[in-house]
């Protein structure tokens, strides 16, 4: 218990430092540029400025700024379906798996899983040919579908260690009263996977929003690209300013952190419960 006083120091000098990168970003954001500098890179704005967020949000043809509203909502429109597709095909594979064992299932999962460790660089080129084979190349439907495929084996795992630990006497009892392979799904199993799904979607939910690599590939065109393929293009026809790189990348990580605020007690509900056990 002596060292109690010392332990919380230490976890609120670590604290500062993990938060020193959004001060940054937040005190930028609201500089003028003429305040923008290396020197006065600690420094308090002079006064708060919103024309930063106005210029990332909206943009400027005058000053050369293409704004983050349009591929902002291209964000919204990818990672909405793409990550209700894909924790529901994880639900429904693990749902599978654990419960309904059948020949070549010790083979067939160990496959899918396997998708979890190709990088994503080594599929650039097959993947371009096969979006453009089915005519997908250069749209956020590609876009969807890719995430979609790339997300079915990490959501598979977190929901078959999830269903594993639901005593398969429920499932039985399910057979015996007549309920058929959905009926269990949906009346039974469904409804204690709550927790599982907010793991789920909030991981699916960053990895799809923050993802870069995807979006410059599948989407060259920057009216549907992600924001996060904007962000990386904001910049005015002769000079970067720094304040509204800052802005942007602030209002780029609103969505993740709403996500994180309104389903953490569930993402720890689902963590402790043994959703991502093993």
């Amino acid at each position: 218990m002596k060292f109690k006083p010392l332990l919380y120091v230490f976890l609120i000098i670590m604290a500062i430092i993990y938060v020193m990168p959004v001060y940054v970003l937040l005190s930028t954001g609201l500089k003028d540029f003429s305040e923008v500098s290396l020197k006065n890179m600690w420094s308090l704005p002079g006064r708060i400025n919103l024309d930063s967020f106005r210029l990332a949000w909206s943009g400027s043809k005058q000053e050369g700024y293409r704004g983050l509203k349009n591929n902002f909502l291209n964000s919204l429109y990818l990672v909405v379906p793409a990550t209700i597709l894909s924790s529901f095909l994880g639900s429904m594979n693990g749902y599978v798996f654990s419960k309904w064992k059948f020949r070549g299932a010790n083979v067939i999962f160990p496959l899918i899983l396997f998708g979890m460790f190709i990088p994503y660089q080594s599929i650039l080129i097959p993947l371009v040919l096969v979006l453009r084979r089915i005519g997908l190349y250069g749209s956020l439907p590609g876009l969807i579908f890719t995430h979609v495929i790339y997300g079915v084996p990490i959501t598979s795992l977190i929901f078959l260690n999830y269903y594993q630990g639901i005593p398969k006497e429920l499932v039985e009892a399910g057979k015996i009263d007549g309920a058929n392979f959905l009926g269990i799904y949906s009346r039974i199993l469904f409804p204690l996977s709550l927790p599982g799904f907010a793991v789920v979607v909030i991981w699916q939910f960053t990895s799809i929003w923050n993802d870069f690599l995807f979006g410059l590939i599948v989407t060259p065109n920057p009216a549907v690209q992600p924001v996060t393929v904007a962000l990386n293009n904001l910049a005015g026809s002769y000079i970067v300013q720094w304040n509204i790189q800052m802005a942007g990348a602030l209002l780029v990580a609103v969505p993740p952190l709403l996500i994180y605020i309104l389903f953490g007690k569930f993402f720890l509900r689902g963590l402790l419960t043994g959703s991502l056990k093993g």
